[in-house]
């Protein structure tokens, strides 16, 4: 948006992620005479799915609940790679026309209300033109996500100093990283560890997944033959409106079937884990020390994760590190793990509202 001083919208979106561009679909469908502009700080719109290139990166839930309800998800894989999930994006902004509604490189550094105008002034900088971008707006919505973009969270791991192979954090993983025949530590057992190292097994010599405390991790077939069966027989939308019914009632039940019976959840958690491990013991590595869903639960497309351990492809250690040296990580127990490459998939920051400032009627409320 070039020269965009003192321009007017009803409403401003921030961020064209996941949320921001629903936001703006909501906004076409059911109020179509409103103004309203799509802001995205970075050069492509995807928030987490265009960020994100660590291999394997996937959706952690099926794609018929996590995509849009009004959008059908046609693709085949219930648990879907991060290409296709951005491919669904770019589909829904031409499927709604909201090219002309998005600027992108229009990152926001400040927002204030002002009672008296009864409307909000957005302040930030062009990073294509280097502009200032000053623009006014009845409604702001917020849709940057929780973390910061700049960088993860690596504890302060002692003597990390003292590495001399590659340490990498996911949200920066280098395009030019070099697996094959490398050993590698995957620090974590979340969401991402869970699925770099069944995607990275078959390159690398060995992958270790070192884990603090285990996570409950379920095995889920990656193609739904129910949905199939659905998209077969019904249009688009209603076969969709039917999986995405049927994925989030058989959620809830599971949900609650943990929250009231937890140990018997937990006994058959496990015994699906072992089943999957086939001779590989499933104690300690998967039997967490929490009831299920007291912590986020993880989900193995196919039992990929299982599979990789099960072929001694990838290996679990559950242990707290004492330290780094030169050539990798020493743990509590005296044992040391020694790697190529060592992958720190220890969370993220949090960054409330994309760290923008928020004042009302120049009273400072968050400040970066």
């Amino acid at each position: 948006m070039k020269n965009s001083s003192n321009k007017h919208f009803d409403v401003i979106i921030i961020g064209a992620g996941l949320s921001g561009i629903g936001v703006a679909c909501h906004l076409k469908r059911n109020c179509p005479n409103k103004t309203f502009a799509m802001l995205e700080g970075r050069s492509n719109i995807g928030g987490t799915w265009d960020l994100f290139k660590y291999p394997g990166i996937r959706s952690d839930s099926d794609m018929h609940t996590f995509a849009y309800s009004f959008k059908p998800w046609t693709y085949h894989k219930t648990i879907s790679d991060g290409a296709t999930i951005l491919k669904y994006l770019n589909e829904t902004i031409d499927d709604y026309e909201l090219k002309k509604h998005l600027k992108l490189n229009h990152w926001i550094s400040e927002v204030s209300w002002n009672s008296d105008e009864n409307k909000w002034a957005v302040v930030g900088k062009d990073n294509e033109s280097k502009e200032e971008i000053q623009l006014t707006c009845n409604f702001l919505l917020s849709c940057t996500g929780y973390y910061d973009y700049d960088e993860g969270y690596t504890p302060d791991f002692k003597g990390i100093e003292k590495y001399k192979g590659r340490f990498v954090h996911p949200q920066k993983w280098p395009s030019t990283l070099e697996l094959k025949n490398k050993d590698v530590i995957i620090i974590g057992s979340g969401a991402t560890a869970v699925t770099i190292v069944p995607k990275i097994a078959d390159t690398v010599s060995h992958v270790t997944m070192l884990q603090r405390s285990p996570t409950y991790v379920g095995a889920l077939p990656n193609k739904d033959v129910l949905a199939k069966f659905f998209k077969l027989i019904f249009p688009k939308k209603i076969a969709h409106k039917i999986i995405r019914t049927k994925n989030v009632l058989l959620d809830m039940v599971f949900f609650n079937a943990c929250r009231k019976w937890p140990n018997t959840m937990k006994k058959y958690i496990v015994k699906k884990a072992q089943k999957e491990l086939g001779d590989v013991p499933v104690h300690p590595h998967f039997t967490p020390n929490y009831n299920p869903w007291e912590q986020r639960f993880c989900l193995a497309p196919d039992g990929d994760l299982f599979k990789s351990i099960r072929e001694g492809k990838a290996s679990v250690e559950t242990a707290k590190i004492v330290c780094f040296n030169k050539t990798g990580i020493v743990l509590e127990s005296g044992k040391e793990l020694a790697a190529d490459i060592i992958v720190s998939a220890t969370g993220l920051r949090i960054l409330p509202l994309g760290g923008v400032s928020i004042s009302i009627d120049k009273k400072p409320i968050l400040r970066r």
